[in-house]
């Protein structure tokens, strides 16, 4: 979520059985001719961390945030165990069961690590942790996966996430993790990028690293929350995907050539200027651009080194842009996309535009019989509770703003007494490709609505919503994986009637 840039104010944030330790089990990328398909072998049940046990009693991080199969990565892990447990889990669909286990080693050596040290300069947390783990991936298909610490004594449980990516994404449709954000927002030792010990600005990191484990979803980060439903859901599907990271896009220029549809998923807001330049240059080569959430390309960041590895630092300054090192060196400013210097607003490559948290409200349905919503049976005007939330996006041509396109669905919203909407759009380009942003950060989370609603689960969204959210997803997902979607499916400008917009 990101700070204030409107008035709308600123924002807080037990084992099935295994293959052989140190064997994983046979499986394959989907796509690959000969072998079985990884999507049609059963699941593990059992993968959830229900008890993670008390803070520190198991804790880690990988050396890589993505690797290639069979490239290997170190886990560094802090325990006060004798001995722990790690588990490897590729997440997807299953049957429902929702992660499949590929590998693991029981009975590795615990040790309890350093405390953490902050440095001065920057508050970066810095671990200086030994490595505890070498990993070998060989055999390991593409995805996302959760590894799974296990404390042998029982004390505690942690995940580590890991993308084991694709080195190829023509003719697939590319799922882009977003680690960026989830470490923007990773507090553990004390400061993210957005809080430090006073709980202010005042105080927060200027530069975190990927060098420390996880606070938020016992080590997972933001995965299970903002990513792992759409990874079922478009693993259920049956489409072929490839699996990347945002800074896998950032660092490999040709790494999008030919492919399908890129996904950015529900929460991510931290983007480099390479990232945002090489997803830009994929559209107008005919690559679709599904934003699966709201907030998205809002802060300009830079990746650096550690001594870990390259890119493991994530470096925003923010509204402090003009003491970064960095930028004083010639670099672009890490503040958000649309202010100077450089102003470059994400509207240019999302359509829409953040505008605001936070927000609850119902999402309500404009153009029903557009495309997107064909096997919903939803009507003008139809209303689904909590859907828009909690930050959220709008077409505001007041910023730069590709034509045509089109709202599809048009939610008032009221942010601290400001009147708005959030928009659901879709435009067109001449490379033929065609972007849809959902113009809310719950899109993703309500792929898992399935309740009577009014609760606390999903945020109150009912089984209706998530029936919504699933449908019109599936629509995008299969009409962006075969191909360009404006040449079959053209945008039809309709802001004059919306907003009376020329």
């Amino acid at each position: 979520m990101a700070a204030a840039a409107t008035s709308c104010g600123a924002h807080p944030s037990a084992h099935a059985p295994a293959p052989s330790p140190d064997h994983p089990a046979t499986a394959r990328p989907a796509g690959d001719a000969g072998k079985p398909d990884e999507r049609a072998l059963p699941g593990t049940p059992g993968w959830e961390i229900t008890d993670p046990g008390p803070a520190d009693a198991i804790e880690g991080f990988a050396d890589r945030v993505s690797v290639l199969p069979g490239e290997p990565f170190g886990l560094h892990v802090s325990t006060g165990a004798p001995a722990f447990t790690v588990s490897a889990y590729r997440m997807g669909w299953y049957g429902g069961a929702r992660a499949r286990l590929v590998w693991r080693r029981e009975h590795v050596p615990g040790t309890r690590q350093a405390a953490p040290q902050v440095d001065r300069a920057t508050r970066t947390v810095l671990t200086g942790w030994q490595r505890t783990l070498a990993v070998d991936t060989a055999g390991w298909p593409e995805g996302a996966y959760l590894l799974r610490l296990d404390a042998e004594d029982g004390s505690g449980r942690r995940y580590v996430p890991l993308t084991v990516r694709s080195a190829v994404t023509a003719g697939r449709t590319v799922v882009m993790s977003a680690p960026a954000t989830w470490q923007a927002y990773n507090e553990w030792g004390g400061h993210s990028l957005y809080n430090g010990p006073t709980g202010t600005l005042a105080t927060r990191s200027l530069t975190v690293v990927f060098d420390r484990p996880y606070d938020y979803d016992h080590g997972a980060g933001l995965f299970l929350v903002y990513e792992a439903p759409l990874v079922a859901l478009a693993e259920k599907l049956g489409l072929e995907l490839a699996y990347t990271t945002g800074i896998d896009v950032a660092r490999e220029p040709g790494l999008l050539k030919g492919a399908s549809a890129v996904l950015s998923l529900g929460h991510d807001e931290y983007w480099s200027p390479e990232q945002r330049a090489n997803v830009a240059a994929a559209r107008d080569a005919g690559t679709n651009l599904a934003v699966l959430g709201a907030n998205c390309c809002f802060r300009r960041v830079r990746f650096e080194p550690t001594g870990l590895g390259p890119d493991r630092a994530v470096v925003c300054y923010k509204d402090a842009w003009a003491q970064d090192p960095g930028h004083q060196a010639g670099a672009p400013a890490t503040t958000d996309f649309r202010a100077g210097p450089g102003a470059d607003p994400e509207s240019a490559l999302l359509g829409v535009i953040y505008d605001g948290y936070p927000v609850d409200a119902p999402y309500v349905v404009t153009s029903p019989e557009h495309w997107l919503f064909e096997g919903t049976g939803v009507t003008v005007g139809a209303s689904f509770p909590h859907l828009v939330g909690v930050e959220y996006d709008r077409v505001d041509t007041g910023f730069p703003t590709p034509r045509p396109i089109e709202v599809v669905a048009h939610s008032p919203v009221v942010c601290e007494g400001r009147r708005s909407h959030s928009d659901t759009a879709y435009y067109t380009v001449p490379s033929g490709a065609g972007v849809f942003a959902s113009g809310t950060m719950r899109w993703v989370e309500a792929l898992d609505a399935n309740g009577p609603g009014g609760g606390r689960a999903d945020h109150g969204i009912d089984s209706h919503a998530g029936d919504l959210v699933r449908r019109v997803t599936e629509n995008v997902l299969r009409a962006f994986a075969a191909g360009p979607a404006g040449r079959t499916r053209p945008a039809r400008d309709n802001l004059a009637a919306v907003y009376g917009a020329s």
